[in-house]
């Protein structure tokens, strides 16, 4: 045997051993790859389910109504003034009391009126008895008619200076015109009171009114004692009832708008004119609406969407597959937390309600409904904080 054959024996089983060495390493390498690519597929799977809330689309009976702002007015208000010029003498009413028709509110210094009052009367006293005196004379033929006459133009002309002075002092005396609740004092003792110069308000608190006005294409859905729901920011947590007592006859030609006032109970006093108040006049009965959670729509350019979870049957595991899906939705009134859904749902689908903005078309999804959005047509919008 030769040198050549010798080294070609002795190197055939090296290269076997190097193919069978290579071969093992390569296998190794192919598991690893395998499994590590498996690995990462299994885990980007997990990674990429989103958990969202969700809740069932179904129907709500909304109360047909016509929403408007408006304000509150007393049916009786004024400011008490004065009517004459004089130095007041003394004030008699209590700030923010309640006063019947006719109470006396404030004395002005009448006593210079009084005395020439009394001097008129003394005068219409004496017109009275010489008219009489020469009537019996004029009876007797002792004087003329003409003399008579000038008598009892004379008395009459007294008696209407005695009527004249009598009101300048009733007018001195400043009193309620009407039963109702008094304001903040302007006057005091002492104070010189000018024709106008106002002493207090004086408002008639129960019944009050609510004037708010409505767009003119609304008028054949109202009629007088329909009932007016209204609330008031003062009172976040109470809803006040009124009736329509009058629909104004005339719309306001530059506007369009006709003016409605609605009467309220208002026997605690809560309500104050002047207040803004958010009215809703109920047009109907109750109607079913298809409702979901102002949370659950999104919108975009293209319009508003919602995500509809399906079910896609369970992985290995026995657990379920959900997917969420994009669907375009035309939406229509909303109420506190509700809003009412046109097109695009339908009752019983199941829909995301919050965790949207990780989603896309088709994403995968876990439900954990342990904490929900708020989800009311009449929320408590309360503004106290104190706890």
């Amino acid at each position: 045997m030769t040198i050549k054959e010798k080294f070609t024996e002795v190197k055939r089983p090296m290269r076997i051993m190097l193919i069978i060495v290579g071969t093992l390493f390569g296998i190794i390498f192919i598991y690893k790859g395998v499994t590590g690519w498996l690995l990462h597929r299994a885990l980007s799977r997990i990674e990429n389910i989103v958990t969202v809330t969700s809740t069932t689309v179904d129907y709500s009976n909304w109360q047909p109504e016509i929403k408007a702002v408006g304000n509150l007015r007393a049916i009786l208000g004024v400011n008490v003034t004065a009517q004459l010029a004089a130095m007041i003498q003394k004030v008699y009413f209590t700030p923010g009391s309640v006063v019947e028709e006719g109470t006396v509110l404030v004395q002005q210094n009448a006593d210079p009126n009084i005395g020439q009052l009394h001097s008129l009367e003394a005068n219409e006293k004496l017109a009275e008895i010489t008219y009489e005196r020469d009537l019996l004379q004029y009876k007797a033929k002792g004087i003329s008619k003409q003399q008579l006459d000038s008598d009892d133009q004379n008395l009459k002309s007294l008696r209407a200076q005695v009527a004249q002075q009598a009101a300048i002092v009733q007018q001195l005396t400043i009193t309620a015109p009407f039963t109702g609740q008094l304001g903040v004092s302007n006057v005091y003792p002492g104070q010189y009171l000018n024709p106008g110069d106002v002493v207090t308000t004086l408002q008639s608190l129960d019944p009050i009114y609510v004037d708010f006005y409505l767009p003119q294409n609304t008028l054949s859905q109202l009629k007088v004692k329909q009932i007016v729901n209204f609330t008031i920011d003062a009172y976040p947590h109470q809803t006040f009832t009124s009736k329509i007592t009058t629909i104004n006859p005339v719309v306001d030609k530059d506007s369009r708008n006709i003016k409605v006032e609605a009467t309220a109970t208002n026997t605690q006093h809560k309500l104050l004119p002047g207040m803004f108040v958010n009215v809703a006049v109920q047009t109907g009965n109750p109607q079913p609406y298809l409702t979901v959670p102002q949370s659950a729509i999104s919108f975009n350019p293209y319009g508003s969407i919602s995500y509809v979870i399906k079910d896609q049957g369970n992985d290995k595991s026995g657990k379920p597959i959900l997917v969420a899906n994009q669907v375009f939705v035309i939406t229509g009134e909303a109420r506190g937390d509700q809003i009412t859904v046109q097109q695009g749902l339908k009752k019983g689908d199941v829909i995301v309600t919050s965790g949207q903005l990780k989603l896309k078309n088709g994403s995968l999804v876990a439900i954990n409904n342990s904490t929900q959005l708020a989800n009311n047509p009449s929320p408590d919008l309360s503004n106290d904080h104190g706890g």
